[in-house]
């Protein structure tokens, strides 16, 4: 139960809209793909920066917990609840403030979504190359808390290389207005890196200045097989060099995955067949010219030539190149019939082989029957992986992350290359960070918000 004389002191601050509550708040789906609703004792939604920072101050008086909602897609239980939290979400922040195109950056609230931003930025010929299969829900405030990747990171980096400065409000309510809009600004402690990637535990972001850039003139995708890993990793370094910095993106499918998102009942069809040993969607993206897609043609034959390629085809329009990326996206096809365990991780390129002949292995052994998935952003070293073990997916978690995780401490590996750690992965973070580390985030979190209201027990326990 929430203390009455908070509920009053709330009321008395936001109007009515601001709630939600009862069965309104039960009705809510909990996460993207969950059939459990939220539970909270009250669902708040505040309009401005103003409004959260009288809510969170009003928290921190009374001690209440607060657990922050963006688009609530995200993969690690970062957003859950229990009925005696209180929830601020950002649905009522969706602004998209300002967009500048000479200095080519725009000014949102926390609450827009990644696609509203895409597409506001489109309109201005300029483009936020943040992408991910959840755009149309996922929120920038989210994507930011998160520090989320996507597929175009080989290019443009994680979100926080797309930030220039954030507004967010501590836990006592004071509002820290980094909106810093210069690319070069060496003037002290870079304040908006304490928000990015904290998860909310931290402060509460309520404005971003995004960094935009010029929208490409033309996209060239092509999905090509590859004989082995050796060539997929000499095919990568091959057309990054020859297109001279314009590749965007590189993900790779090992062919249980490919296989899986191009044979019914998955929509998509395979543009090159099946039986080889990997395969590349690889895109460039350019200025407009002829020669962008010769030079794309030209730079695959070549790798042809090499042998690092043995099949490929090539997106010749727009329709073809969606339709090539919707096999990348297609992960839904890992959740026929039952929810998977799910991994996202990241190592470095060499050790992939190694890594996956450990790891393949062990699962098997542990689940006798179960399939396997994996796929990934290969320029950036993350790799996904999706294990239906054929039993319930929270029985088969504890067994299969010690199998997933435990091989990754000792080659340096990341439990978590770009969903977070939430609650799910907190019980692994000595794997991929030092005690000194861990201590020093403790004491950042201590610092900041002393009672522990913001998202409590996300990365690490209080």
């Amino acid at each position: 139960m929430l203390n009455q004389e908070l509920i009053g002191a709330l009321r008395a601050a936001l109007a009515p809209e601001a709630f939600v509550e009862g069965e309104a708040l039960a009705a809510r789906a909990a996460g993207w793909s969950r059939r459990d609703g939220i539970q909270a004792a009250l669902l708040v939604r505040p309009a401005s920066t103003g409004e959260v920072s009288t809510v969170l101050r009003l928290c921190n008086e009374h001690r209440q917990p607060v657990i922050t909602h963006g688009g609530l897609t995200g993969l690690v239980h970062g957003a859950d609840t229990t009925p005696a939290d209180l929830v601020l979400s950002t649905e009522r922040m969706r602004a998209i403030e300002s967009i500048d195109p000479a200095q080519r950056v725009a000014v949102v609230q926390a609450g827009v979504t990644l696609q509203a931003v895409q597409e506001a930025a489109d309109a201005q010929g300029l483009a936020f190359p943040l992408d991910l299969g959840s755009r149309g829900s996922a929120t920038v405030g989210g994507n930011a808390s998160t520090n989320a990747g996507g597929n175009r990171v080989v290019r443009y980096g994680m979100t926080r290389d797309m930030i220039l400065g954030v507004e967010a409000v501590l836990a006592d309510g004071t509002v820290i207005p980094a909106m810093n809009r210069l690319i070069k600004n060496n003037t002290g402690y870079d304040l908006k890196q304490l928000f990015i990637g904290a998860e909310g535990t931290l402060g509460v972001i309520t404005r971003l200045v995004l960094r935009l850039r010029e929208k490409p003139a033309r996209q060239d995708v092509a999905m090509v097989a590859v004989p082995d890993f050796d060539s997929l990793v000499a095919l990568l370094k091959h057309m990054d060099r020859a297109l001279g910095g314009s590749l965007s993106a590189f993900e790779a499918m090992w062919p249980e995955f490919y296989e899986l998102v191009t044979t019914a009942p998955a929509k998509g069809r395979p543009p090159i067949p099946h039986g080889h040993a990997m395969y590349a969607l690889v895109e460039c993206s350019g200025g407009g010219s002829p020669a962008d897609a010769e030079r794309f043609g030209q730079a695959l034959g070549e790798a042809m030539e090499q042998g690092l390629v043995v099949d490929a085809a090539i997106a010749q329009s727009q329709a073809e190149a969606a339709a090539i990326w919707a096999l990348r996206d297609d992960v839904a096809q890992t959740m026929r019939d039952a929810p998977p365990v799910t991994f996202d991780v990241s190592l470095p390129i060499a050790l992939m082989p190694g890594y996956l002949d450990e790891v393949r292995p062990a699962l098997a052994r542990r689940f006798p029957g179960s399939l396997l998935w994996v796929f990934g952003h290969l320029g950036d070293g993350n790799l996904h992986l999706v294990l239906k073990a054929g039993m319930p997916a929270s029985q088969a978690r504890p067994d299969a992350e010690a199998i997933v995780y435990g091989a990754l401490r000792a080659i340096h590996g990341s439990v978590s290359a770009e969903h977070g750690i939430g609650f799910e992965k907190k019980a692994w973070l000595g794997v991929s960070r030092s005690p000194a580390e861990i201590a020093l985030m403790r004491s950042l979190k201590d610092c900041l918000d002393p009672n522990g209201i913001l998202n409590p027990g996300r990365i690490f326990s209080l």
